[in-house]
């Protein structure tokens, strides 16, 4: 097919995003394009002195109802739909008096925004858009002869090929501003549909569709021969996707996946109550601590595995001060990730230049409610996301022994930190500090087992004489299904035990423990991580 290089005559502008507007309508009106505008559009050009036709002129019909009716109309959407060289199409627009319309630059409501900022029903409802999502995918269906814009940032270029081009696109611009065009009316009303099935309370609606916007495209994905990118999904949720990178390299792939894991573990711990601090390898915790102060938490955290610390991520539930950032700098570092950094901590980081320091400006809710999905051959799968909180749950104490005060707070610590490791799942705990973590196996066995050597070696490497396993507690993420586990655990020195129960062995496990002279505790829910 050939590139029809027909010169722009006339532009329709309608635009809730007004930035760049009078510089690209001065650009096309000194390429002589007439402009064609509706309401608020109009009035910034006209006031502006520039020459604008209101979209009534055009249709010969009135704006009503609040503006929801002014550009559904034959004259606009024939003049976007013609197709041009077609007999029949030009004879139609010539019977009916529909004049072409060659380029549009339309961006739609604020719907997504609205709902970001907690607007109530009827003011998100009021921010669906429908003429503009339906003139937008008019033009870029006819993209073989009309222009479709609905990013600013695509103002200048197009400017530029019109002036090089006597006034006309090329084909290949035009279809890469169609196939933009249709991405921007998808995830408009992905958002929509998806923002409809929560208000409605429909968890399994019978179209699901999840949308995001371009935050950056990475170098590869998990391994260098992948393709990848970043897209934020406009959540209001204090993470990665929304936070501010200071400095250092751009993020990849692992960094963006193992940094969300590292907020959201931190995110179980109130910073009113304690410091905390998470170290994340390959989406895994190495070490996760409380303390008083971050800098204190950060050496609890470290202690527990320093060797898988080396090259991880770092994510503090506090802003970081000089004395926190300043231990954090001293191993290499990929990624730290706080809720803010005083201007100290940001000069003392600054030093490694490489190092990637995230402003969160917050928290991340633990309790929200939100989706999570994963994709599968020929599908997805989506779920609700974990917010199961510690603090709701009933703890139903069913050993002989009930845990003391101390080893309590350590179980509620665990099992939190457990909701956040790949299953199977084991965490030894001590003090509000993680001594060691088994993430990931087949066999829970394997995973306590794991979990204890780890403790041996992180024993040795801090010149401590006895594993640091003992006197610990120890969380399961889902029940033990024979006492195999919890003998281990037992060996390992812990003297508590927290897991969800529901094993059809849950008496066999008791009594391993009544045995044992283990305190334990069932919790009514699991944590598996996939």
């Amino acid at each position: 097919m050939t590139d029809r290089q027909t010169p722009i005559r006339r532009a329709l502008i309608s635009l809730s995003d007004k930035s760049g507007l009078l510089d690209f309508a001065r650009g096309l009106a000194a390429l002589g394009v007439e402009i064609v505008s509706t309401g608020g559009t109009a009035r910034t050009l006209a006031d502006a002195g520039l020459a604008v036709r209101d979209i009534a002129e055009l249709t010969g019909f009135p704006e009503m109802m609040d503006g929801r009716v002014k550009t559904l109309h034959p004259k606009v959407h024939g003049g976007l739909l013609a197709v041009r060289g077609k007999a029949e199409h030009e004879q139609a627009m010539a019977g009916h008096g529909i004049p072409a319309i060659d380029l549009i630059a339309v961006n739609l409501y604020p719907f997504e925004a609205t709902v970001a900022a907690g607007a109530g029903f009827d003011d998100c409802i009021e921010n669906i858009d429908i003429g503009g999502p339906a003139m937008i995918r008019s033009a870029a269906k006819n993209h073989a002869s009309v222009t479709v814009i609905t990013d600013p940032g695509d103002y200048a270029a197009v400017l530029e090929e019109m002036k090089a081009g006597k006034g006309a696109t090329s084909r290949a611009t035009r279809r890469r501003l169609a196939a933009k065009a249709y991405a921007r009316t998808a995830a408009y009303d992905a958002a929509i549909s998806a923002w409809f099935a929560d208000q409605v309370g429909e968890q399994a609606p019978l179209h699901r569709a999840f949308a995001g916007t371009l935050v950056q495209q990475l170098r590869y994905g998990e391994n260098p021969h992948q393709s990848a990118a970043f897209y934020r999904s406009g959540e209001a949720r204090p993470g990665v996707a929304s936070a501010t990178q200071l400095q250092g390299k751009q993020l990849s792939y692992n960094n963006i996946n193992d940094t969300d894991a590292a907020y959201e573990l931190v995110g179980e711990f109130d910073p009113a109550q304690s410091a905390a601090v998470a170290i994340i390898k390959h989406a895994n915790p190495c070490g996760v601590a409380t303390g008083a102060t971050l800098t204190e938490a950060y050496a609890a955290a470290l202690k527990c595995d320093s060797v898988s610390a080396f090259g991880g991520i770092i994510a503090a539930n506090r802003p970081l001060d000089a004395q926190s950032a300043r231990a954090m700098v001293e191993i290499f570092t990929e990624v730290i990730i706080a809720p803010d950094a005083d201007e100290d901590a940001r000069a003392i980081i600054a030093a490694k230049k490489n190092l990637r320091l995230l402003i969160a400006g917050g928290l991340p809710d633990r309790r929200a409610a939100g989706l999570t999905a994963k994709t599968v051959a020929g599908g997805l799968l989506v779920q609700s996301r974990d917010n199961g909180a510690i603090e709701d749950l009933d703890l139903k104490v069913v050993t002989r022994r009930a845990p003391s005060e101390q080893e309590l707070a350590d179980l509620k610590f665990a099992f939190q930190v457990a909701k956040h490791v790949k299953s199977n799942t084991i965490v030894y705990a001590r003090n509000g500090a993680t001594v060691g973590i088994g993430a990931g196996q087949m066999s829970r066995v394997d995973s306590a087992r794991i979990a204890a050597r780890k403790a041996v070696e992180a024993a040795e490497a801090a010149g401590e004489p006895e594993p640091l396993t003992k006197g610990s507690v120890a969380a399961s993420d889902a029940f033990f299904p024979f006492a195999d586990g919890l003998l281990v655990v037992a060996e390992a020195g812990a003297t508590a035990v927290i897991q969800p129960g529901g094993s059809m062995r849950d008496e066999e496990v008791i009594a391993a423990a009544d045995a044992a002279g283990l305190a334990m505790v069932f919790t009514g829910m699991r944590h598996f991580r996939h």
